[in-house]
């Protein structure tokens, strides 16, 4: 998949063959409903012989439009990147520089700029629901109009419903997000694919879990990443190296060390593993909530504690790496 950054591209064209089936959206999280409608433009690009190309942006747009109200990512932009990547149903994405002056252009503009002028298009496949450009004044009634004379047709697709479903609920980042809120983490990755990632940096801490004889990885990860709620998690651990590692994830404010509440962290006891992480940028995974944040009256109660989290851990992940 080729990735395409920024605008000025679209002054000579971003496709370089005889047009495009094009995708628009956000995509975070690249979640089982997303890959089934990829898959469909890869269908559809085939048929006509067309490149398969996805719009997406540097970020989620309601950062810029409704900061105060913007949901948590589900994926990092190098998350979603290569998430599409990995489904092969893509020749081209192209992501745009969503800023202020992104959500002032007219729907119009960015049909003329983006659709016609950088990719082409012959067929566009949104959301029945889908809306962009200034105050949303796009919609799929307006693609229609401007395809009818400037050459290209319009699918509105319905949301793909989670497959076994009775009620017919659709796959959505939002729900995602809710179930990580509650700390299901079982059910996000069915809906996702695969589970909840998290990525960041590996900072030195206080030392507190090395003392209690349990070394811990902390983990800065950017803040508008979405995590699970706060709790102790069985998961993997992944090193830059591709490693991955079972490691007992804890996420919250220490109330132990902290009554009064101190910052929230993350925190991986990486197990059958010794070595420094200090610097390296990981990746953990939740693979199975284990319990709330605990309060302990003393040291010798939450290492008990931890110890039993080791093992469910090993017992869900099992334990050592592979490379």
């Amino acid at each position: 998949m080729e990735v395409v950054h920024g605008a000025h591209e679209a002054r000579s064209g971003v496709v370089r063959t005889d047009g495009a089936v094009v995708t628009i959206g956000a995509y975070d999280g690249v979640h089982r409903g997303h890959q089934a409608v990829l898959r469909l433009v890869r269908e559809l690009a085939d048929a006509r012989g067309r490149a398969a190309a996805c719009v997406t942006f540097d970020r989620h747009p309601a950062e810029v439009v409704r900061p105060e109200s913007a949901p948590k990512l589900l994926t990092t932009l190098e998350q979603k990147l290569e998430l599409l990547d990995q489904t092969g149903a893509l020749d081209l994405c192209w992501v745009l520089r969503f800023d202020e002056e992104r959500s002032r252009e007219p729907a119009e503009d960015f049909v003329r700029e983006v659709l016609v002028d950088g990719l082409r298009a012959r067929l566009v496949v949104v959301g029945v629901d889908f809306h962009f450009g200034h105050q949303r004044g796009g919609n799929v009634a307006l693609l229609e109009r401007m395809g009818a004379e400037l050459g290209f047709e319009v699918l509105g697709l319905g949301l793909v419903a989670i497959e076994g479903d009775d009620t017919a609920t659709p796959y959505s980042s939002t729900r995602i997000r809710e179930l990580l809120a509650k700390g299901d983490v079982v059910e996000a990755a069915q809906l996702l694919g695969r589970p909840h990632e998290v990525r960041g940096v590996v900072e030195v801490g206080d030392r507190r879990g090395r003392e209690l004889g349990f070394p811990t990885a902390n983990l800065a990860v950017p803040p508008q990443v979405c995590l699970p709620a706060d709790g102790v998690y069985a998961g993997s651990f992944v090193d830059g190296d591709g490693s991955e590692r079972a490691a007992a994830v804890s996420i919250g404010s220490r109330p132990t060390f902290y009554p009064e509440g101190g910052p929230t962290l993350l925190e991986a006891y990486v197990l059958d593993f010794d070595g420094d992480l200090y610097g390296h940028t990981v990746k953990v995974r939740f693979r199975q909530f284990l319990h709330g944040q605990v309060r302990f009256d003393g040291m010798d109660a939450l290492v008990r504690q931890i110890t039993e989290d080791v093992a469910a851990t090993r017992r869900i992940c099992g334990g050592g790496g592979s490379g």
